[in-house]
């Protein structure tokens, strides 16, 4: 049932929206040698973008293979650009833009994060990859040609960055999902822990309230004994004969 939710999630990502965001921001690349501020801050928070950003290669505009150091470059370049302080006419919106860089930065610092973040751009690539052959495969059973519009290096390229936008969205989302199910169980098992505290509570109650009575239900006990014997030599008293005089006897 999880993985259909989440499949079901994922394609609430549709491909027109990757289509369009892709689209317009190659627009905006070859009108401007540098994107300006605004049109990072836009680029960065337009619709769809908590998808988007789940890529930080594409967060900071570099390619998986760069280098620490052009890293690091990259990182100060577009943090000032973005910085609420160079954007003051839009303080709020530049400072969601700039937590949206400064994560993704520290994110590829950490190599098990960039090692992961690297596998899935390398799976997107490898998946549109395998899809061009099989297409190629199929028309040349057809007889037909085996041209296909991914050998065109930007469509191929805009192929490969939609699959791996789908492929980050379907982590996240099962991310989200066990996330989800870790803090069900935590929050099970700590209704039954505080379950288990008040039932060991109430047990420790009783038994401190059974012992404390317990000398009282004793000492009622024997008053009731000592009681009852009072009253039995009293009532013994009552039933002796009377004593016969010596007249009577004869």
């Amino acid at each position: 049932m999880a993985a259909a939710g989440g499949e079901s999630s994922t394609q609430t990502v549709s491909d027109e929206l990757f289509l369009n965001f892709y689209t317009e921001v190659k627009q905006i690349e070859k009108r401007d040698s540098v994107l300006t501020s605004k049109q990072q801050i836009d680029r960065l928070l337009r619709p769809g973008s908590s998808y988007f950003n789940l890529n930080p290669f594409e967060v900071l505009q570099i390619d998986p293979e760069a280098t620490d150091d052009e890293l690091k470059k990259r990182f100060r370049a577009l943090s000032i650009l973005v910085h609420p302080d160079k954007n003051q006419g839009d303080p709020e919106r530049a400072q969601k833009a700039f937590e949206v860089v400064d994560k993704a930065y520290k994110l590829l610092l950490e190599p098990e994060q960039k090692k992961r973040a690297v596998d899935v751009v390398q799976a997107g690539k490898e998946y549109v990859e395998h899809m061009v052959k099989q297409k190629k495969k199929q028309l040349k059973k057809d007889g037909k040609s085996q041209d296909v519009e991914e050998d065109d290096p930007e469509v191929f390229k805009q192929a490969v960055y939609k699959q791996t936008m789908k492929l980050f969205a379907e982590l996240e989302i099962k991310r989200k999902e066990r996330e989800a199910k870790e803090m069900h169980e935590r929050k099970r098992a700590r209704e039954e822990e505080i379950e288990a505290a008040e039932k060991a509570k109430r047990e420790r109650e009783w038994q401190k309230n059974f012992e404390e009575s317990r000398d009282g239900r004793v000492d009622s006990w024997r008053t009731f004994q000592s009681k009852g014997k009072t009253k039995e030599k009293k009532s013994r008293s009552f039933l002796k004969p009377p004593k016969v005089k010596m007249e009577q006897r004869e």
